[in-house]
């Protein structure tokens, strides 16, 4: 059996036996890219994480990662997923759950306390609120900043931003100047070579070499 099969096989096991114990709590499972991804209520996930971490045939031990993702036409809006990591069997599973703009979700600090930063940055980017977190504070964008900025529909000017003032030695608050000088960019298959002469490259007709008689 080859090793793309047997993954294959462990991913369907795994499913199966996720399906079977989440049972209300599950709102979708399925296998893509060699990976499985299980869709949860977000008023369950504590008990799904601490489960998955917890369950000797699952043993997803370690948080990876844990991101938002914005879907502003949509009811619930924000995605929470989170990407976990089974040292014992070197697997990986993602769950999601959907939260609503004006939702919460509970804090996964009780079972993985490394969630505590990555939640205050999606807390901090996209709005997403933690339940109990133990510190649900800003964490990238400045003193007084308003929005979040990875919202696809967060605004690009009409901003402050702060920078160090040499001559005022001190910081200053500025409008936001999104400028960058322009820039010609050649688009041309180098296979079919641009339009234009390189310096050095002039090879006219005249300069073709010619057999000796």
């Amino acid at each position: 059996m080859s090793l793309t099969t047997a993954l294959a096989n462990d991913l369907a096991e795994l499913k199966d036996h996720v399906e079977a114990t989440l049972g209300d709590a599950l709102v979708h499972a399925q296998i893509a890219y060699d990976e499985l991804t299980v869709t949860v209520d977000r008023s369950k996930i504590i008990e799904t994480l601490r489960f998955l971490r917890d369950d000797p045939l699952c043993r997803f031990i370690q948080l990876v990662d844990l991101a938002g993702v914005d879907y502003p036409g949509r009811a619930q809006r924000f995605d929470v997923v989170y990407h976990l990591l089974s040292l014992q069997d070197n697997a990986r599973i993602r769950v999601k759950c959907a939260v609503g703009e004006e939702d919460t979700i509970p804090t996964a600090t009780p079972v993985y306390p490394c969630a505590d930063w990555y939640e205050r940055e999606a807390f901090d980017l996209y709005g997403i609120v933690f339940e109990d977190h133990p510190d649900m504070r800003r964490l990238l964008t400045d003193y007084g900043f308003e929005g979040h900025p990875l919202r696809k529909d967060f605004p690009l000017t009409g901003f402050t931003e702060v920078r160090w003032d040499d001559e005022q030695s001190r910081v200053v608050y500025e409008p936001v100047q999104l400028t960058q000088e322009y820039r010609n960019f050649d688009y041309l298959s180098p296979w079919e070579g641009p339009l234009y002469v390189l310096p050095g490259d002039e090879k006219g007709t005249d300069d073709v070499a010619k057999p000796r008689k």
